[in-house]
């Protein structure tokens, strides 16, 4: 528990993480449709480390903790695509400790950083695949749209799920249609209700 916060350097560190809403996630350039900000992408996989870790009997709050900041250096690096990573470094725990120092936080975020990039414990192993079901899902919706090189990239990204609980999940996603909760669903009333006020 944090015990002693800087609060100014907690207010600039809070404004530097609203960069992840103007922070793209740049693999679509390759894809060619689909979009997607940081902050988008930290929050689904945020929702889904919850689920992971449920599913897994592991340490939700560690799990969900590790998805929500692991993506915070990127307020200072960007986000690199796998082209970019060829000829480009960065030292993202610099980044991260840089945006943090003088917050308090440090002591309670850093960790979960190391233990995530180690990836020596299940919470990490869920972590990082839930980074990689968000991925997921949207290759899912642009593969529906229509967009054939999304079938491609689902492939690889299946490769990079290493849990059994992840690999599960990742099974249903593949299966589901990205319409199927609102167009599909046993609900009529927003048909009904839209017909009637025409």
């Amino acid at each position: 528990m944090t015990t002693k916060l800087n609060l100014p350097r907690v207010a600039d560190f809070l404004h530097e993480v609203g960069m992840l809403k103007r922070t793209p996630r740049t693999g679509y350039q390759f894809l060619g449709t689909g979009s997607e900000n940081v902050a988008e992408h930290s929050f689904r996989t945020a929702i889904i480390g919850y689920i992971l870790a449920g599913m897994a009997g592991a340490d939700r709050e560690k799990t969900v903790y590790m998805c929500l900041f692991h993506d915070i250096h990127e307020t200072r690096v960007g986000d690199m695509n796998y082209v970019n990573r060829l000829y480009n470094k960065t030292n993202d725990r610099t980044a991260l400790e840089d945006a943090l120092q003088g917050t308090g936080l440090e002591d309670e975020v850093i960790p979960l950083h190391d233990e995530l990039e180690a990836n020596y414990t299940l919470e990490a192993g869920l972590a990082e695949d839930a980074d990689q079901l968000d991925l997921i899902l949207n290759l899912k919706e642009q593969e529906d749209l229509g967009n054939k090189y999304a079938t491609r990239w689902l492939e690889y990204a299946w490769e990079r799920v290493k849990t059994e609980y992840g690999r599960k999940l990742a099974g249903a996603i593949f299966e589901s249609d990205h319409t199927a909760w609102w167009f599909e669903s046993q609900d009529s009333r927003w048909w009904i209700e839209r017909k009637h006020k025409k």
